[in-house]
């Protein structure tokens, strides 16, 4: 059973979840408004704090809309202490998808969950592995965002992508600016590419912080609240 707790006069759900999968176990931090229309996973795959904070930042706002949030590491504390080679864990895209399916189907046993319909937000490599684990549970994932990511690598499992799908990729951050169009090509689900103005990597102005984060929340709000909620 999640706390209850009460913030800004809303009525949140606030919890913790341990999360088994491929014999390691990550964690969720929980937090579900009252009469939230669904539930967003932002999901990560580094030791980088710039990715942990920008996705803590986009979650509260995501909460103050009603709209519940479940933050989570993809990596375990002994696989951040790796050297990030293109080798490294956070490169095993579908070892990192593999984790957030099994995180999702908790959320769709644990009771204040259940009846949430989910959505992902991706940063990094965790972008490519949210739409590798949207392919693989279309009729779950109801969205995608994928946040200053390298959608890309989700190679072959981009055809199969069912779940609407924005890309946020900041103005100045040339360097994953043609691996994002190249996945919005192979995307066959509704989707978008928006280059937010003034944007370096991962949008550390806080003026594009925040327009990211407005987008996102826009693009979640309205695909989570047209969409039949699973029982």
């Amino acid at each position: 059973m999640l706390a209850r707790k009460i913030t800004n006069d809303r009525h949140v759900y606030k919890d913790v979840i341990r999360v088994p999968s491929g014999g390691i176990e990550l964690t969720a931090e929980i937090s579900v408004p009252q009469l939230a229309d669904g539930i967003v996973v932002l999901c990560h795959g580094t030791r980088n704090r710039r990715h942990g904070s920008a996705n803590r930042t986009v979650a509260e706002a995501l909460t103050e809309d009603g709209i519940g949030t479940a933050v989570c590491n993809l990596l375990t504390p002994e696989e951040e202490k790796l050297d990030e080679r293109i080798a490294g864990p956070r490169f095993d895209i579908k070892q990192l998808a593999g984790r957030l399916v099994d995180l999702s189907d908790m959320l769709l046993q644990e009771e204040e969950t259940r009846n949430l319909a989910i959505a992902y937000f991706g940063a990094s490599t965790a972008a490519a592995a949210a739409l590798v684990a949207a392919a693989a549970r279309p009729l779950v994932v109801r969205a995608v965002v994928s946040f200053g990511g390298l959608p890309h690598l989700a190679g072959p499992a981009l055809d199969g992508v069912e779940s609407p799908t924005l890309l946020l990729v900041g103005e100045h951050d040339w360097q994953i600016m043609d691996g994002n169009r190249e996945a919005l090509a192979k995307i066959r689900a509704p989707k978008s590419l928006q280059v937010v103005s003034g944007g370096t990597h991962l949008f550390a102005a806080p003026s594009a912080l925040a327009e990211a984060s407005r987008q996102a929340r826009e693009w979640f709000r309205h695909y989570l609240s047209l969409v039949p909620v699973m029982a």
